[in-house]
């Protein structure tokens, strides 16, 4: 049962994910930490950011992850098998449409039209990330801003708009400072 849970819970996230992995981010978190509760906040958090390291589409990483951790081996295959079902049948037809008409007005209004959605997908797990890094996933209020971590975010947009680095060096540096930073603050405290 918890197999096809599973497929069905990443069948769905790989049929309305349009606009690919980072638009498919909010889809996840609902699936696996609103709805199936097979993950917490700071898991899913977590689980962003080991898909996005690793190489690969962030869904299909995100379900062999979530699969794994819920049902092993069999786990991890059913949630990537459901992941990746719906865009081998989509991209199939899809292809063939698209050679087809592609000279069509229709077919250049339908994906001129898929932009905005595709946009504000993007928007909602990046506001959810945001939320959860700098106030643990927990309501916005002054109170529970983590101030370290917004420093870190706000070093890190500015460094990756302005000097044009790779993100993930910049992911790097940001994690070794978080780090030094914290054991730092931790021995003042002591």
């Amino acid at each position: 049962m918890i197999f096809f849970k599973l497929f069905l819970s990443f069948l769905q996230i790989g049929l309305f994910s349009v606009g690919g992995g980072y638009a498919a981010i909010a889809l996840i978190r609902e699936q696996t930490v609103d709805i199936n509760m097979w993950l917490t906040a700071a898991e899913f958090s977590d689980l962003t950011t080991i898909a996005e390291m690793t190489p690969g589409p962030i869904a299909i990483n995100a379900a062999t992850f979530v699969g794994i951790k819920i049902a092993g081996f069999g786990g991890a295959l059913a949630a990537t098998l459901g992941c990746i079902t719906p865009s081998i049948i989509i991209s199939s037809l899809l292809a063939f449409i698209y050679y087809k008409y592609k000279g069509t007005d229709t077919v250049k209004s339908v994906l001129k039209s898929l932009r905005p959605v595709t946009i504000g997908l993007i928007l909602s797990a990046g506001l959810t990330l945001l939320q959860t890094a700098l106030f643990n996933g927990t309501d916005i209020s002054a109170s529970s801003l983590d101030i370290l971590n917004l420093v870190l975010f706000v070093i890190a947009f500015i460094t990756l708009r302005t000097k044009k680095l790779s993100p993930v060096p910049t992911m790097l540096i940001c994690g070794v400072l978080y780090l030094i930073i914290s054991l730092l603050l931790q021995l003042v405290i002591k």
